[in-house]
């Protein structure tokens, strides 16, 4: 068993790190939602940043958009020129998606600050992109309201997973370059 060990001493570093970390995190963010719970709140504080964004975002782009609480629902509801538009919920936040890209990148990790540095600018990237995502979401299922399974269920997450990916590889390409100096 030990030779066994030593001979994939790589992978079982990566699936520690990976799982670990995920698990950490995970169970982090769900005492902080289950706090939040607990406290009464429509939606979270990270969520109810996101979606009050987004609505400013909506208006920079010139939509009369307002923003109301749906305490049955806990949710949000965003509407555009007076007409429902979409339910934010707590997963829309990008969080599990953060939390992912972190285990990842930890499993990965080379230097504690340069992990660090890309892990804050991956981020910063995840957030700004699903906070776009939220944006052009809301205003396409406003003008193209036939097409929301497809794009609530396909394109719309497919544009956060692919920008995730693109920063995993991002950061192994990097990884590969550093070793090879």
């Amino acid at each position: 068993m030990k030779e066994l060990f030593a001979k994939y001493k790589i992978v079982v570093r990566f699936l520690f790190l990976f799982l670990g970390t995920y698990f950490v995190l995970s169970l982090l963010y769900a005492q902080y939602l289950k706090f939040i719970t607990a406290s009464n709140f429509v939606v979270d504080h990270i969520t109810q940043l996101v979606a009050q964004q987004a609505l400013f975002l909506l208006d920079i782009l010139g939509y009369n958009a307002t923003l109301q609480p749906n305490i049955s629902h806990q949710t949000l509801s965003l509407t555009l020129n007076g007409s429902y538009s979409v339910s934010i919920v707590e997963g829309c936040n990008s969080i599990s998606v953060i939390i992912l890209f972190t285990a990842f990148v930890v499993a990965f990790a080379e230097g504690f600050k340069k992990t660090m540095l890309f892990i804050l600018f991956g981020v910063v990237v995840i957030y700004v992109i699903n906070l776009l995502r939220i944006v052009l979401l809301t205003v396409a299922l406003y003008k193209f309201s036939n097409y929301s399974e497809v794009l609530h269920t396909v394109v719309f997450p497919g544009i956060i997973y692919s920008i995730v990916f693109l920063l995993w590889m991002g950061w192994v390409r990097m990884l590969k370059i550093d070793s090879a100096e």
